[in-house]
C-alpha cells in the first residue's frame, strides 16, 4: 500500500473516530410479493399510488405486484401454494377465507399489527379464525333496499322508513304493481346469498347448530322464510325469469318499472343517471335487521420469509388514511374502518340521498354460512332453492334435502 494511501486510511479511521463523517451502512431491501384480484384492470394506478406511500414510509421496502381476473385467481394461488412459491400476500374474499384458514395457509398477524387500527371491529372479526387474526379486513359492501321514490308518489304511499318489515314492504309492492300490469312491485331474488341473510332477519333461523356439527336449515323458521321469499313471486309482487324475458332485474329497475329492488351499493354508479327519483333505505326486517357484510381480506402467507414486512404491507394496505382516500376517491369499494373524516366525500355524492343508510347497515351485519367445503355447499342450496322456485318441491322438502346434502358436506 502506498503512503498517500495509508495516510488516507488513517485519516478516515480518525474522522470515524470522532463522529464527524458518518460510516456508510449497506441498504438493506426487502422484496413483498403482493398478489390481488380486485385492483386489474380498473384500479392499477390507484394501487400504484397506494405502494408509492407505503415505500415512502417504509425504506428498504418494495412491493411487487402480480394480478389476475377473479376467474382465474383462485386456481393460480392455489398452485402457488401447493408448488411452494405462495405470494407473501395476496387477497381473499371471505367466502374463501375459512377453507385457506383451515389449511393452515395463512399467518397469525394479531400480534404485528397495531391494536389502535380503525378497523370496524366486526370486520375484524370476521376475519379470525380458531382465535387467531389470520387476515385483515380490505373492503366491504353491503346490500340495501332501492325505492324508485317517483312511483311511491304515483301509487300514493309513504317511502320506506328504516324500521319496515316485509309486511310493509309487500304492502307498498301490492300497491305499485296496482299502478299497471307492466309494474312490478319488488325484486329480491331467491338464492342462496338472499336466504342466509333473510334467515339471519328471521333470528330463529340458523343454517347450523352451535358447535358446526350439525345443519338446522330444514327449521320451522327457515321453511317460514324461504316460504316468505318465494311468496313475492307466487302473489305476483316480482317478475319471474319468463316475465323478464332477458331483462336484468337491474334493467327493470332503470326502467322505471320496479318500484323496489334489493341490490348492492356497488349499484350507485350504475343508477346515478335514472330518468327518475330514487332513494336507498334499509332492507325490511322479519324480526330484526341484518344486513350482507361482503368483505375482502388481506392475508399473509404462512411461508412467507419476510413476514415483518409482509405483515406491514397488509396493515397498510387495510388501515392507512392513504388507502381510505385513494379508495373512497376512486370507486374502488369502501375500506373496512370506522373512522367517519374518510367517508365525509362520500357521503355528500348524491344520489341516493340516504347514502348514510351503507354505514348504518353496518350495525346488523350477517356473513355468509361458510364451511372448508364452501363452494358444493352453495352450489347444492341454489340448485334446490330454483326447484322451490320452479314448483318442483315444497320449501320444506328442499330444505330437508338441503340439510341432508350439507350434513354429508361437514362430515
Amino acid at each position: 500500500m502506498s503512503r498517500k494511501l495509508t495516510v488516507l486510511s488513517m485519516t478516515l479511521v480518525f474522522l470515524l473516530a470522532l463522529g464527524l463523517i458518518a460510516p456508510v451502512a449497506a441498504q438493506d431491501s426487502t422484496t413483498v410479493r403482493y398478489f390481488t384480484f380486485s385492483a386489474a384492470p380498473d384500479y392499477l394506478e390507484e394501487l400504484d399510488e397506494i405502494i408509492a406511500g407505503f415505500e415512502a414510509d417504509n425504506a428498504g421496502i418494495t412491493i411487487e405486484v402480480e394480478t389476475a381476473p377473479f376467474a382465474d385467481y383462485f386456481t393460480l394461488l392455489q398452485s402457488g401454494i401447493a408448488s411452494g412459491d405462495a405470494p407473501d400476500v395476496f387477497e381473499l374474499n371471505y367466502e374463501n377465507f375459512v377453507t385457506y384458514a383451515a389449511n393452515d395457509t395463512l399467518l397469525d398477524v394479531g400480534s404485528m399489527v397495531n391494536a389502535e387500527a380503525p378497523y370496524y371491529p366486526r370486520a375484524l372479526e370476521a376475519f379470525t379464525y380458531d382465535g387467531k387474526q389470520l387476515a385483515l379486513p380490505e373492503s366491504f359492501s353491503d346490500v340495501l333496499m332501492f325505492y324508485n321514490a317517483d312511483l311511491f308518489d304515483q301509487a300514493g304511499i309513504e317511502y320506506p322508513t328504516a324500521d319496515w318489515t316485509w309486511d310493509d314492504a309487500i304492502a307498498a309492492a301490492t300497491a305499485i304493481k296496482a299502478l299497471g300490469d307492466d309494474t312490478w312491485g319488488l325484486f329480491s331474488p331467491v338464492q342462496f346469498w338472499e336466504f342466509y341473510k333473510k334467515a339471519a332477519q328471521n333470528g330463529e333461523c340458523k343454517f347450523f347448530n352451535d358447535d358446526m356439527t350439525e345443519s338446522t336449515i330444514n327449521s320451522p323458521a327457515c321453511v317460514e322464510t324461504l316460504e316468505l321469499m318465494t311468496g313475492f313471486q307466487t302473489s305476483g309482487l316480482m317478475p319471474t325469469a319468463a316475465d323478464l324475458s332477458g331483462v336484468s332485474d337491474s334493467e327493470l329497475f332503470l326502467s322505471g318499472k320496479l318500484g323496489m329492488i334489493v341490490t348492492g351499493i356497488w349499484m350507485f354508479g350504475a343508477f346515478a343517471d335514472a330518468p327518475f327519483n330514487w332513494d336507498v333505505q334499509l332492507e325490511p326486517m322479519i324480526n330484526q335487521h341484518a344486513h350482507h357484510f361482503f368483505a375482502n381480506g388481506v392475508a399473509v402467507s404462512a411461508t412467507t420469509e419476510v413476514p415483518e414486512a409482509a405483515a406491514k404491507w397488509a396493515e397498510y394496505l387495510t388501515s392507512s388514511e392513504t388507502v381510505a382516500k385513494v379508495r373512497v376517491a376512486a370507486g374502488w369499494e369502501l375500506p373496512a374502518l370506522d373512522e367517519p373524516a374518510y367517508f365525509e366525500d362520500y357521503l355528500k355524492q348524491t344520489p341516493p340521498a340516504n347514502r348514510a343508510a351503507v354505514f348504518t347497515a353496518l350495525e346488523s351485519p350477517v356473513t355468509p354460512p361458510v364451511i372448508v367445503r364452501q363452494s358444493e355447499m352453495q352450489d347444492a342450496v341454489n340448485a334446490l332453492l330454483t326447484q322451490v322456485v320452479d314448483g318442483e318441491l315444497t320449501a320444506q322438502a328442499a330444505l330437508d334435502q338441503a340439510k341432508t346434502e350439507i350434513d354429508a358436506l361437514i362430515q
